[in-house]
């Protein structure tokens, strides 16, 4: 039977706000793209073309941003879950949607280096009934911990507060329909969520075949500041030079991808770093890992390690900017003179520090 997908990419997003105030945290731009399309590409090179999207309160923008999955080839059908009430929750929404297919689940929020297809082809040649990956994490606490022996999983623990091992679920996860059967029986946890470690240990329980591999490369959930900014700089290290701007009395050093509308003048460009489209650059130092998004202007300025978002205006700052993620349509200009005032819209949650 053939293997469907399933994307999860609802949630509140509440440890990015305020990023996430006004958009879905899937759709939070990392290297060139929104993380949500790393999924969907890990999906078509593993050959699937039918894939679910679990939808919340952020779901029109996922929608507009996604379409009809055309420019994959894929198949898009969109679930809505009425409340994030956890991993198995939604799994138990898209029920009508998954039937009884095997599928693979993956996070919306998460990015695995060397994607997904051959833990698809691991498992499609198994007899599992569930086939989930797991990597050494230095705070196992923070996610889904697995116990092992051997090559059994033992017991799996939803956010331990002493783990049992630093052997974190991925956002990633094979199931056949037995899944479901167990989903039906499951009760909230103490997070008041239908948790999708308890269903696996549900499998176990039942003697039914669950396996696991440990993830070989890097895998990153982006649900914070410090992993977008960690995966950003994971996924431009394997960029290549590609300039499709316009480049006037600019200094290059390493691989820079700068897209086509793009103007760079009188800069210092040191890689790897990624310019997207209709940006105008000038006078201006981009340093190693950092984003520019489409239609950004930055002038008289230093940008070094640092997610910048679209339609964002930085010119004249006096400070270099480092270790940051500026949202979309940002404004910060430098006021000289006296009185040495600032003036300030900041949204909730904001975080400024200031030399």
């Amino acid at each position: 039977m053939e293997l469907k997908g399933l994307i999860l990419s609802g949630g509140h997003g509440t440890r990015l706000r305020p990023l996430t105030f006004t958009r879905a945290k899937q759709l939070i731009p990392v290297g060139p793209k929104p993380v949500l399309y790393y999924a969907i590409e890990d999906m078509v090179e593993a050959g699937i073309r039918d894939i679910g999207i679990v939808i919340g309160d952020t779901g029109p923008d996922i929608v507009e941003a996604l379409g009809d999955g055309s420019r994959w080839g894929v198949k898009l059908t969109f679930i809505y879950q009425e409340e994030p009430l956890g991993l198995a929750h939604a799994v138990r929404v898209a029920r009508h949607y998954l039937g009884d297919h095997p599928f693979v689940m993956y996070l919306g929020d998460n990015i695995l280096k060397n994607g997904i297809r051959y833990f698809v082809e691991r498992f499609e040649k198994s007899e599992a009934n569930a086939y989930i990956l797991l990597a050494r994490v230095a705070h196992p606490e923070h996610f889904g911990v697995a116990q092992i022996d051997g090559d059994r999983i033992i017991r799996l623990i939803e956010k331990p507060k002493v783990p049992p091992s630093d052997l974190a679920l991925v956002g990633v996860y094979l199931f056949d329909n037995n899944v479901h059967s167990v989903i039906e029986t499951l009760k909230p946890s103490h997070r008041g969520e239908y948790e999708i470690t308890d269903a696996i240990q549900g499998l176990i329980d039942r003697g039914l075949k669950v396996q696991y591999e440990i993830v070989k490369g890097w895998w990153k959930d982006t649900g914070r500041m410090e992993d977008l900014l960690e995966a950003n700089r994971l996924i431009l290290q394997d960029i290549e030079t590609r300039i499709k701007g316009d480049v006037r009395k600019t200094e290059i050093e390493g691989p820079v991808w700068i897209e086509e509308g793009a103007t760079v003048i009188e800069s210092h460009l040191r890689g790897p770093c990624y310019i997207g489209k209709n940006c105008h650059i000038e006078r201006a130092y981009i340093g190693p890992f950092t984003s520019i998004h489409d239609k950004v202007t930055l002038v008289d300025i230093e940008v070094e390690y640092s997610i910048v978002f679209s339609g964002s205006s930085l010119e004249g700052i006096p400070y270099r900017i480092e270790g940051s993620v500026l949202g979309q349509n940002v404004q910060v200009r430098h006021k000289s003179g006296r009185p040495q005032t600032m003036k300030l819209l900041i949204g909730d949650q904001s975080w400024i520090y200031l030399p």
